[in-house]
């Protein structure tokens, strides 16, 4: 497999990792093309990319540590609010135990990989994770509607998210479902599954539901790479199936760090 095969496929799950890292589809992806931008520069680090993820996660943490980058706002209103809302709030912090919750959950690397991609021991590591998770333990609740036409992956959902001290304000198999409760209460969160039991998309339902707000949501899917080509304004937070109940913990808790979403154009 030549280096920009290996490249690319890991790249949709970097861009998965930035844009949960930054809270927003356009900084995320900036910082993604900064660091390919960068290796080409630099032949060493072109190599290295070549052994792996973690190489690649370890190059984009080195951008990521070193500078901060301007992004301009898309002219969709609802979006900008949020990316210059993210922008702002990313401007003001710099959420160390957060990228090794999110390494270790969503990424799903191991304590060893994380300290080597942040380059920190790994007891550093350990710390950070124990004190992100701390950190989720006292967050503000929220109320949460749960789009999923798996009723004991919904159910599974429900348990999570009330051991989290949130609030289910509804649960729906359809788009017509999500509708439906979305018209007696406008969710804090929402949970989404892409393919709905009658043929309707969990995308759509979504769309319904930010042309009345904006709203963090959160998709899960069994197949992720389909929505993180880089092509298109695409989910900011996304989970993938089978999952971890930690992973979407730490997807949650994010979502709600920065307070909003608008994950399609």
């Amino acid at each position: 497999m030549s280096l920009s095969d290996q490249v690319a496929t890991n790249l949709p799950y970097l861009r998965r990792y930035a844009r949960a890292l930054t809270g927003s589809q356009a900084t995320g992806d900036a910082f993604v093309r900064t660091t390919l931008e960068a290796a080409l520069a630099d032949e060493d680090l072109k190599s290295e990319l070549g052994e792996g993820r973690v190489p690649l996660y370890r190059a984009f943490n080195k951008v990521w540590s070193s500078a901060y980058l301007e992004v301009s706002e898309p002219e969709d209103t609802v979006t900008g609010v949020h990316e210059g809302a993210a922008n702002d709030r990313l401007k003001s912090i710099t959420p160390l135990n957060r990228q090794a919750l999110l390494l270790t959950t969503l990424e799903d690397f191991s304590i060893a990989e994380t300290a080597q991609i942040m380059d920190l021991d790994e007891g550093s590591i350990e710390q950070m994770v124990q004190e992100a998770v701390a950190d989720i333990d006292r967050e503000s609740s929220t109320s949460v509607l749960i789009i999923e036409d798996e009723p004991l992956i919904s159910m599974q959902l429900e348990d999570l998210v009330r051991s989290l001290g949130h609030e289910i304000c509804g649960t729906a198999a359809t788009r017509t479902q999500a509708q439906e409760v979305v018209a007696e209460n406008t969710p804090g969160l929402v949970l989404a599954d892409i393919q709905l039991a009658d043929g309707s998309s969990g995308l759509d339902a979504v769309d319904d539901i930010l042309a009345i707000d904006s709203v963090p949501v959160i998709f899960i899917t069994a197949y992720p790479e389909r929505l993180l080509t880089g092509d298109r304004p695409e989910p900011t937070y996304l989970v993938t199936k089978p999952f971890q109940e930690s992973t979407v913990r730490t997807a949650i808790s994010q979502a709600l760090f920065f307070g909003s979403s608008r994950p399609l154009g």
